[in-house]
């Protein structure tokens, strides 16, 4: 796809985004396209049946969970994570950027799941359980009624041990994964990107994980992760750029949110807006998301994702329609950015082509201001998170910013004075003592 070509597909508001892009500068983008939630969902391959159903098979292996992993005992097998008011970060956020915004400030704790302490314990592990179930019913050695902790016998171990699972990650899906599938029995490896840290690796060869490395980013390790699985009749692909199984479990989360926000008295409705930032690489996890979000609470929420400027993959692929088909080297970018979960360059057709009519829209931020983001909330509310993980932070501020602007022209303007903004927190509690420091000290 060469630049004229796609400069030729845009109108002149999105074509001076586009330079901007290309000179690494923070954008924000309203999605033109954004339909109506009950239009927007009619062509979606999934229903809120389709979400109910994945809900009900964790429920299923909770047990199992519960008693390999100890620390999921207290919530008896459900991997789930805290929505916590942090009324004093909001505040350093005025101050910092000298501007104030309404409604209370929330983050969604997927940074601290339990297992492998990101949002990728969410899609990642359904899926791992997803396949493991259905050998294990096909091998009628298992049904839906039976107590699945039985599968933490070695008899079931032995079993799974047949069979290789594969992935590509620049790292937390790859964590996710393989601590997962090892847990189980399974074969596991783990094709990584450069960007990947190198104590992602140690953990994951540490748990009995095949590690294979690449100097080359995101898109290459899923290409020869992909190419291992085709060789192999036994061994099982997980698809980060199509999986449906993936953007089931993510949309999971949506359910689990609505009983949070009823259980502190949230309200969300046309008077009382909900406000998501969620940080975005190939777009599997804030896809998936916001999907579920907009089944359970439909146009009373608002989804944004936040992108590194050196790798907005997923804002040019909407901003452009073209998908899959454009990375953001088409257009001069480099993708090289220490926000690692979030480096990639080419966006998930399968996942933006279902967002494209319910997302609200994305922005991008610079590397130094997730440092900056990083030591704030550090300071103001004991939180550590990654890099990648602080991208959603900035997002009601820039949303307030926009309001006198493009902002205008979408109706959320009319009730923003009465909304709640939840950023999405993606990953951080696993990082060493050592690294987290460094982060801090990087600002």
């Amino acid at each position: 796809m060469t630049l004229s070509n796609i400069e030729s597909l845009l109108d002149a508001e999105s074509l001076v985004l586009l330079e901007k892009m290309k000179l690494l500068e923070e954008v924000f983008w309203f999605n033109p396209g954004i339909q109506t939630t009950h239009n927007g969902l009619k062509g979606s391959p999934f229903t809120l049946e389709d979400v109910q159903d994945a809900d009900e098979r964790l429920k299923r292996f909770a047990p199992y969970i519960a008693k390999v992993f100890p620390e999921t005992k207290l919530s008896n097998g459900i991997i789930e994570s805290n929505l916590k008011k942090i009324p004093a970060m909001k505040q350093k956020l005025v101050e910092i950027y000298n501007q104030a915004f309404l409604g209370d400030l929330w983050l969604k704790c997927d940074s601290h799941l339990p297992i492998a302490g990101s949002i990728k314990a969410r899609g990642g592990i359904y899926e791992v359980l997803k396949y493991a179930e259905d050998l294990a019913i096909e091998q009628k050695l298992l049904t839906p009624k039976d107590d699945y902790s039985i599968l933490a016998s070695e008899e079931f171990r032995r079993f799974f041990t047949q069979y290789t699972i594969v992935v590509g990650s620049t790292g937390n899906l790859g964590l996710s994964i393989g601590i997962m599938s090892a847990k189980l029995g399974f074969k596991v490896s783990v094709h990584m990107s450069a960007d990947a840290k190198q104590w992602k690796k140690d953990l994951l060869r540490s748990k009995g994980v095949r590690v294979i490395e690449y100097e080359a980013d995101y898109s290459k390790a899923v290409e020869e992760g992909r190419k291992q699985a085709e060789s192999d009749p036994l061994c099982y692909f997980v698809d980060d750029e199509n999986s449906p199984h993936l953007f089931l479990g993510y949309a999971v989360a949506a359910l689990r949110l609505q009983k949070q926000l009823k259980e502190l008295g949230i309200k969300v409705d046309e008077n009382h807006p909900l406000l998501v930032y969620l940080p975005c690489g190939v777009g599997g996890a804030p896809g998936g998301i916001t999907f579920g979000l907009k089944l359970i609470f439909q146009d009373h929420v608002h989804c944004f994702f936040a992108e590194p400027t050196h790798s907005p993959c997923m804002l040019l692929g909407l901003m452009t329609g073209l998908h899959e088909k454009i990375s953001v080297q088409d257009i001069g970018v480099d993708n090289i950015t220490a926000a690692d979960g979030l480096a990639v360059g080419r966006p998930s057709g399968f996942v933006g082509k279902i967002i494209q009519p319910i997302l609200s829209g994305a922005y991008t931020v610079r590397d130094q201001e997730l440092f900056t983001l990083l030591k704030n909330l550090v300071d103001t509310e004991e939180i550590k998170l990654e890099p990648s993980s602080l991208a959603g932070m900035i997002g009601p501020i820039r949303i307030w910013q926009e309001r006198n602007g493009n902002l205008r022209k979408y109706p959320l303007i009319e009730k923003i004075n009465h909304a709640s903004h939840i950023v999405w927190a993606t990953g951080g509690s696993m990082v060493p003592d050592e690294i987290m420091e460094h982060y801090y000290k990087n600002r």
